[in-house]
């Protein structure tokens, strides 16, 4: 079953002379339950891609398509909310900072019509492994790793089945940022759920996606699984320079003593 579908994506914002075009034709699948990964440099339209889904661009045209069901403009609906939500990139600014965490879990699971909220809050924050000395704190009380795993909990609040991931660790700490992807390999197993997971960094898209798209100025310039990407063997010569420019990046951090994750 296929969980999204996106066909002739595009997305422009401004008119006339000052329109930009930020998406172009992309097209790709993700099955239910899959990670499927979108790279490309930045300006290459990923994130876009994220929020025309989202409604957070509204100007669009083409088709998405979320477990079948077409979306149409930038408006939104309940249904969508309780089957697709969006972890954002930096974990403070997505949080309100004069809100405690459960503040910020209560109110989200009474948008979502839940009844036993105590009851949710505390098995949130035990599902993205922290303890319930963290309710009543402020984020600014918190490191960017636990700020993190509140916005990961938040968007597990209305019990969804799509992730859309957009940079989640790329604010984190390296060491930190392991962690956290490691919680949502976790999650992702205990929950079913399936991501679309927007990254620059190729050995986070290789330690966590089944399949993945590279984009370049717009345009979805080839789809391929993970096993390509680790072996080197991706067609289009755009790819191919991405991958040739990861691995030097990840040479030169090696022998600087940094923490990678393989590709």
């Amino acid at each position: 079953m296929t969980a999204l579908s996106i066909k002739n994506l595009n997305v422009w914002f401004g008119v006339d002379r000052d329109r930009v075009d930020a998406v172009v034709g992309a097209g790709f699948q993700v099955a239910k339950g899959e990670s499927f990964g979108l790279v490309g440099e930045s300006g290459s339209g990923k994130s876009t891609i994220l929020r025309a889904i989202t409604g957070l661009a509204p100007t669009w045209s083409g088709d998405i398509l979320v477990e079948g069901n077409a979306l149409t403009g930038a408006a939104r609906g309940r249904d969508f909310y309780q089957t697709v939500q969006m972890v954002f990139q930096d974990p403070y600014a997505s949080l309100h900072p004069r809100h405690t965490i459960d503040k910020v879990l209560s109110e989200t699971l009474h948008l979502h019509g839940f009844k036993d909220i105590d009851a949710r809050v505390l098995r949130l924050l035990d599902d993205v492994g922290l303890s319930r000395k963290f309710r009543f704190r402020y984020p600014h009380q918190l490191s960017g790793g636990q700020r993190q795993r509140v916005a990961i909990a938040r968007a597990l609040a209305g019990e969804p089945k799509l992730l859309l991931l957009d940079e989640p660790t790329s604010a984190l700490d390296v060491s930190v940022q392991a962690e956290v992807l490691n919680l949502l390999t976790d999650l992702r197993d205990e929950h079913h759920l399936t991501y679309l997971m927007v990254s620059h960094d190729l050995p986070v898209i290789a330690h966590m996606c089944d399949r993945l798209a590279v984009m370049k100025g717009g345009e979805v310039v080839e789809v391929m699984q993970t096993d390509d990407l680790r072996q080197g063997t991706a067609k289009h010569p755009y790819s191919q320079a991405l991958v040739a420019a990861s691995s030097a990046t990840g040479m030169r951090a090696r022998g600087q003593e940094a923490e990678t994750l393989p590709v």
